[in-house]
């Protein structure tokens, strides 16, 4: 069975409540204020089936007082039934309410001429001749126009056929994108606890998910039950108004203008990057830094507008702007949002927001972000999730950041990552880290740079550090950015790295004969000294002055010595590598012969050192995975 929202609109007491109730048999004014006063004063509730098309309507308030819950009901609905009364015609709330729906880009509806019972032909000629002129150049411009009585019911039957005929036209909204209902009640029920209702705008909800309710700072939350226009269900899917019984969860911890989505994918935001456009009936221009009433699905907040590129926006203007909120709402990209003036409340733009989660704009910086959010609201979901990427800039972009600057569902990400990976346009950092081809070959440029300064600065040196390196470039950035581009580099053979050193694949360390025998004679001292060590200042007080090597450059061949690892430090210890290898030997053979269990008495007997070395010797062997300590003894491996 098709869903569809129909939403009222138009002035007070033109019988929008009445028509609703003439169509369903429901008083959609369930408040006792409501009915004592005769008015509708917050939105309500009520359904219809229409042969295979079930209609869930939003009557909304018509007072200009009450404007803000109108428009907690508009921001769901498929079609809308503008309501104008047959003795009263077109009227200010008439325009204001069409205004809004025409800002929330409405896409089909049709007009209902009430009250046709209290005027005579000729005068609701002219209704509908004015009511005509008025819709014209807009979605309604063509659209029907039915007279009804919700008094006598003329018309009725016509109007829930001319309603199933338009339904078949409408679009379905996507069940398969990410949950989101717009909370526009809270109460309790006794025995279950805090219920939720509103219209899901996007996605499907199951009895048993697990959601999170934004923005808060509540932990997630399970659906306890589900009722659909009323019916208990087990699922609910866009387009349905839905009620959920919330576990875990009280209704003072719960308000109007609250979103409910799935726990850990969307995120609040304190600013929006929209693209803003001024009604023509505003009274005056709207200037940078103005404060406005911002109302986006369900949620009013107040925010600050920062025009981008201009000063302000003349009536009838659109101009691409940053909204700072003084309250965060969830919202997403492509949603469409109305503003009113702070003081007095009234209606003066609306627009679409194109970045949920922008960064914050400097002035020097307005032109240019409003070249990118040009660029970003023309291209459709692929190219957006792939601009995303590339603002992004060096620092990537991971999947679940993604998700929530977009919306966009896991199976559209993977296959967009996919498609612009194989193109080079992004690189997988990881599996689910995403960055530009362009900063990452800018990050590339600087780590060759990094390194052919260094080694122009120490030609005796085999390589940077890694760990220098990535300070030195990397130090903000995420450190799977750093592999990345490290193993980019080494796989195109650009740089070599070896252990914890990195070099172009260019260097060579280029040594005289007097240096290369200098180094040489440095490594034989450790291979002669054996098992008992010599200190690296006298072994460096014997290599240099016999070749005529200053003490400076004698260290660097000792460090060369460590990076290639021909010498091992072990602590503040230095041993030849083959000495190492040789004690491995040693114990291999001990194990053959007496068993795995050694201690640090037997460990000095077989190699003939003071305790003062068997122990950092020990503990080094523990490292290399060679022993294993056990108690107060070890283990050969």
């Amino acid at each position: 069975m098709k869903r569809i929202i129909v939403g009222t609109a138009g002035h007070i007491d033109h019988g929008k409540t009445a028509l609703v109730r003439a169509l369903t048999g429901v008083d959609a004014d369930r408040l006792k204020e409501e009915k004592e006063r005769g008015i509708t004063i917050d939105i309500g509730f009520a359904d219809l089936t229409v042969g295979d098309t079930h209609f869930g309507f939003v009557d909304v308030p018509g007072h200009e007082r009450f404007v803000k819950n109108m428009l907690a009901g508009a921001h769901g609905i498929d079609l809308v039934m503008l309501v104008v009364a047959a003795d009263e015609s077109v009227m200010p709330q008439t325009r204001e309410h069409f205004d809004i729906c025409r800002l929330l880009e409405v896409k089909a509806g049709l007009v209902v001429i009430t009250k046709a019972d209290l005027a005579d032909e000729d005068f609701i000629e002219l209704v509908e001749a004015e009511v005509s002129e008025f819709v014209a150049g807009s979605f309604l411009a063509n659209a029907p126009i039915i007279r009804v009585s919700s008094k006598t019911g003329q018309g009725i039957d016509e109007l829930k056929k001319t309603l199933a005929q338009l339904a078949a036209k409408v679009t379905l909204r996507d069940a398969n994108a990410v949950a989101r209902l717009p909370i526009d009640r809270v109460f309790t029920i006794k025995g279950f606890g805090t219920v939720v209702t509103g219209t899901l705008i996007a996605g499907s909800v199951k009895t048993g998910d697990e959601l999170e309710l934004l923005p808060s700072q509540m932990p997630r939350i399970r659906v306890r039950g589900l009722q659909v226009h009323g019916k208990t269900m087990n699922e609910a899917q866009a387009g349905e108004r839905t009620a959920i019984n919330l576990q875990g969860i009280e209704v003072a911890d719960v308000t109007r203008g609250q979103v409910l989505a799935p726990a850990g994918r969307l995120a609040a935001t304190n600013m929006l990057d929209v693209n803003l456009q001024l009604l023509k009936s505003a009274p005056k221009p709207l200037r940078s830094r103005s404060r406005v009433r911002l109302h986006h699905g369900t949620a009013e907040a107040l925010a600050r507008v920062i025009l981008l590129g201009q000063t302000e926006l003349a009536p009838g203007g659109k101009a691409f702007a940053q909204l700072r909120l003084e309250t965060p709402l969830l919202a997403l990209p492509q949603d469409r949002f109305i503003v009113r003036s702070y003081s007095p409340a009234i209606t003066i733009g609306g627009g679409v927001i194109v970045d949920a989660l922008p960064n914050k704009h400097r002035l020097r910086e307005a032109a240019a972000a409003a070249a990118k959010l040009e660029t970003l609201a023309q291209a459709d979901e692929t190219e957006r999730l792939a601009l995303l990427v590339e603002m992004a800039g060096e620092a990537g972009m991971s999947f679940t950041a993604l998700a929530a600057r977009s919306g966009a569902t896991d199976q559209t990400i993977k296959k967009v990552a996919d498609h612009f990976t194989k193109t080079r346009r992004l690189i997988a950092a990881t599996p689910q880290l995403l960055i530009a081809r362009e900063p990452f070959e800018s990050l590339a440029k600087q780590v060759r740079e990094r390194l052919k300064a260094f080694h122009k600065k120490a030609p005796l040196e085999s390589g940077l550090g890694r760990e220098e390196l990535r300070e030195r470039i990397f130090a903000k950035l995420p450190a799977e950015i750093f592999r990345a581009v490290i193993s980019q580099l080494t796989e195109r053979n650009e740089v070599v790295a070896e252990k914890d050193l990195l070099r172009l694949s260019t260097h060579r360390v280029a040594l005289s004969t007097e240096e290369q025998a200098a180094k040489d004679h440095l490594a034989q001292i450790y291979l002669q000294a054996k098992l008992q060590p010599i200190s690296l200042e006298d072994a460096l007080k014997s290599a240099a002055p016999s070749f005529g090597i200053d003490a400076a450059r004698a260290q660097r061949f000792a460090q060369m010595l460590i990076n290639s690892g021909e010498l091992v430090r072990v602590g503040e210890l230095v041993f030849h590598r083959q000495t190492l290898e040789e004690l491995r030997t040693t114990l291999q053979q001990y194990k053959a012969t007496n068993g795995a269990k050694i201690d640090v008495g037997i460990f000095k007997d077989l190699t003939g050192v003071s305790r003062k070395y068997a122990i950092p010797l020990l503990e080094y062997l523990d490292r290399s995975r060679i022993t294993r300590r056990v108690g107060e003894t070890r283990e050969i491996l």
